[in-house]
């Protein structure tokens, strides 16, 4: 989590208005449109493969395979197709999940990597793996990005609270009387209602 932010309630706050101020009206390379502007034309976006987007976000390495038909990786032993003996195999694989691998040569499809030995279960690269390689007081950065994008969004959004603008209640009406007041006992003459007539 970012320097300054104290909950993710805040970070969300700041990504809706960088949103809203500045990726939703930036001009987008491909589109040569604003996002918004497409949203607002009708335009329909066409969603990704489900598959797609795994393979997208998949990592990969080469290793060699062992005359044994192995693979190593990261304190992790594999068995492969033994056809592979001898050649450089890309290995595909989920950073959070060692257990499931797909084997690649020259680019074509090999089969399942099938764990025989397993060490690892997460890749050490990924944050959650090491929690104590974090710094726990990261110097906080030069400027706040965030917090400026969220002060000119409420700015656009709200604008300064101007109280002369605020319309009055009853304006032109006879004023309200004092909290407390009872206009029951309300005497034009001045009498006081609590003292006794002798």
């Amino acid at each position: 989590m970012a320097v300054g932010i104290a909950s993710f309630e805040e970070l969300n706050d700041r990504f809706l208005a960088w949103c809203e101020t500045v990726a939703n009206h930036r001009i987008h390379a491909e589109t040569n449109r604003a996002p918004v502007e497409a949203f607002l034309t009708g335009h329909t976006p066409r969603l990704a493969d489900p598959a797609t987007v795994f393979e997208a976000f998949r990592w990969s390495v080469t290793r060699r395979v062992a005359k044994t038909a192995t693979v190593e990786f990261e304190a992790n032993r594999y068995q492969v197709d033994p056809a592979l003996v001898g050649r450089h195999v890309e290995l595909r694989f989920d950073p959070e999940d060692l257990t499931r691998i797909e084997v690649y040569c020259e680019g074509v499809a090999c089969g399942p990597a099938v764990p025989l030995v397993i060490g690892r279960h997460v890749h050490p690269a990924v944050p959650q793996a090491s929690p104590a390689a974090s710094s726990p007081n990261p110097r906080p950065p030069g400027i706040d990005y965030l917090g400026l994008v969220l002060a000119a969004h409420e700015e656009a959004t709200f604008g300064p609270i101007a109280y002369r603008d605020i319309p009055v209640s009853g304006e032109g009406e006879a004023p309200c009387p004092p909290v407390g007041h009872d206009p029951e006992d309300h005497d034009p003459e001045g009498h006081d209602p609590d003292r006794e007539v002798l």
